[in-house]
């Protein structure tokens, strides 16, 4: 079974799963990297240039090849779990964990709201957080395993990742 990794930006997804999948040997695969890839410009620029609906085709494409691999760690962008395609792929091939945070801490660890295109526009990026937050609550629910990395290093989260996804295996 694969590994599938969800949640908000600045929750930790791409740290985690490198290390994740280090420390289980396994290939590992950051779609937002993959798209980013294939466009030849960064999701910010694919926002600004072609439209959130272009990338959210794109994201698509890349999580109905990434599931379909055998035995890896995917790290998906913050809305991947947002399109139903998207959660029943990765669920029939992996087991979902979602990373989670408070939003004082996602918005420390964003940084710069420019290079994010959720945030870039907003008056209050912390508010604009919470906001997102709560409506992807019931998306981010959908996971297998979730996993509250707001006060624990990389390794520590790793740590809770493997111990959910080998119980029971």
């Amino acid at each position: 079974m694969n590994i599938v990794l969800i949640g908000f930006m600045g929750t930790g997804k791409s740290a985690v799963g490198k290390r994740l999948a280090e420390r289980l040997n396994r290939p590992f695969l950051e779609l937002d990297r993959i798209i980013e890839e294939r466009e030849g410009c960064s999701i910010a620029e694919i926002f600004e240039r072609r439209g959130e609906a272009h990338f959210r085709r794109m994201e698509r494409a890349a999580v109905h090849v990434a599931a379909q691999l055998p035995d890896v760690v995917i790290a998906t962008g913050g809305g991947a779990a947002l399109d139903d395609e998207n959660v029943k792929a990765l669920k029939a091939t992996g087991i979902l964990v979602c990373l989670t945070a408070t939003p004082e801490v996602i918005r420390e660890r964003v940084g710069d709201v420019r290079t994010r295109p959720l945030l870039s526009g907003a008056a209050d990026p912390l508010a604009e957080i919470k906001r997102l937050l709560a409506a992807r609550a019931p998306r981010y629910a959908l996971a297998d395993h979730i996993v509250d990395a707001s006060h624990l290093s990389v390794d520590d989260v790793v740590e809770s990742v493997v111990r959910l996804v080998t119980r029971g295996a």
